[in-house]
């Protein structure tokens, strides 16, 4: 972003309910996001001037060339311009930050985003296979239970060498399904408690090392929407939300180049990220990060400088990431509850932070909330998307 421009604002949105949905359709998941969003934004179809799509596919349906589906879902959009991003589980971020920079150089005045996926059109065998492409192939693609074996792994040698964090990951999930209580859009909205997600049993056997089904994100289906602005509407019908700053760090994709048990390019994302928006992680009234597992969770904790390396536990066991904790982390209920629908995941994200700010995030709603963090990553902490966010006044 040149000096003395102002970063764009994030002006309307439109999230559809995520969850195992029957027959479900991808133009009407982009209507059904789109719509609203337009109508908060105040504005028409014909005031768009770019569309970006994250969309992961990798083969969940057979329609590829997906940005083109957004005309088809909202006609009025027949001759504007659109693209698709894919960036693994960050694919959301990845359609964000094209729309922002092109945005920001002037091209566009509105972008519209659209994050969707459909991942239960296809049976859990196929759903493992396509998500484990986002491992390196060559030598992680036969790890069983697809990308759970991932960070399985990631888990089992974090436990080796700081010891059993099984409190901890039943204290992330418990949070995380508590919060999503209260979340309209998610997927579980079921409270389990701790010691559910703390015991195995028939109901929440163990998965991939000491990974247990409630350990693990929901395979879901489901669309988010946002409208990106290089100033506030006058007309819109929510508050904007400024961006103080956005950071991408990649990373090795082999966890064989690096140490599993430290996500490099997340520390370096939050580093960076907190150094421009010229804050620091107190200054922050939640975060919205990305748990696609618990132990990612935990592992973030770290990242975001919240604890030491091997001392993540600390942090959710002593409440600090509750919603009456010093710092709220996922008061949507996060992946692990609101769902996980791959190229929707990090505009739900966005548009989860917007709501806060806005504070039009109803049962969720955090407390005097004026700044706040998205951290969305695609692999395992490989594509890592940081954004600080605030209200504009």
């Amino acid at each position: 972003m040149s000096a003395g421009m102002r970063a764009p604002c994030i002006i309307g949105w439109g999230h559809t309910p995520f969850g195992k949905l029957d027959a479900a359709d991808s133009e009407q998941l982009i209507r059904d996001a789109v719509l609203p969003a337009l109508d908060s934004a105040g504005l028409q179809a014909s005031d768009i001037d770019g569309i970006f799509v994250g969309h992961y596919n990798g083969g969940f349906l057979p329609q590829d060339f997906t940005a083109s589906l957004v005309a088809m879902a909202v006609p009025e959009l027949r001759h504007v311009p659109a693209v698709r991003l894919e960036n693994a589980c960050a694919t959301g971020s990845a359609a964000i930050w094209a729309a922002l920079d092109a945005v920001e150089s002037g091209r566009m005045k509105h972008a519209l985003v659209v994050g969707f996926e459909i991942m239960n059109a296809v049976p859990g065998p196929k759903i493992a296979e396509t998500l484990l492409r986002c491992s390196y192939v060559k030598e992680e693609g036969a790890i069983p239970a697809g990308f759970a074996g991932v960070f399985g792994q990631i888990a089992g040698q974090y436990f080796e060498r700081f010891g059993d964090q099984s409190d901890a990951l039943a204290a992330i999930a418990a949070k995380n399904h508590a919060n999503g209580m209260h979340n309209p859009f998610a997927h579980m909205r079921r409270d389990f408690g701790f010691d559910f997600c703390r015991q195995p049993s028939d109901k929440n056997p163990f998965v991939a090392g000491p990974l247990k089904r409630s350990d693990c994100s929901l395979v879901s289906d489901g669309a988010a929407a946002l409208v990106i602005s290089r100033d506030p509407v006058a007309g819109a019908r929510v508050t904007p939300v400024r961006w103080k700053s956005r950071t991408q760090v990649n990373e090795y994709l082999p966890l064989s180049r690096r140490d599993p048990t430290r996500f490099e390019g997340a520390a370096l994302a939050w580093q960076k990220g907190l150094a421009t928006a010229g804050a620091k992680l107190d200054d922050l009234a939640f975060v919205e990060t990305h748990d696609c597992f618990t132990v990612a969770e935990l592992l973030e904790y770290e990242a975001m400088g919240l604890a030491p390396h091997g001392q993540g536990a600390r942090v959710i066991l002593d409440g600090v990431t509750r919603m009456d904790g010093r710092l709220p982390v996922n008061p949507s209920g996060g992946l692990k509850s609101r769902g996980h629908p791959i190229g929707a995941t990090g505009v739900s994200q966005h548009v989860m932070a917007a709501m806060q700010l806005s504070e039009t995030a109803g049962d969720m709603q955090v407390k005097n909330a004026r700044l706040g963090a998205v951290f969305n990553m695609g692999g395992a902490a490989v594509a890592n998307y940081l954004s600080v966010l605030e209200r504009v006044q």
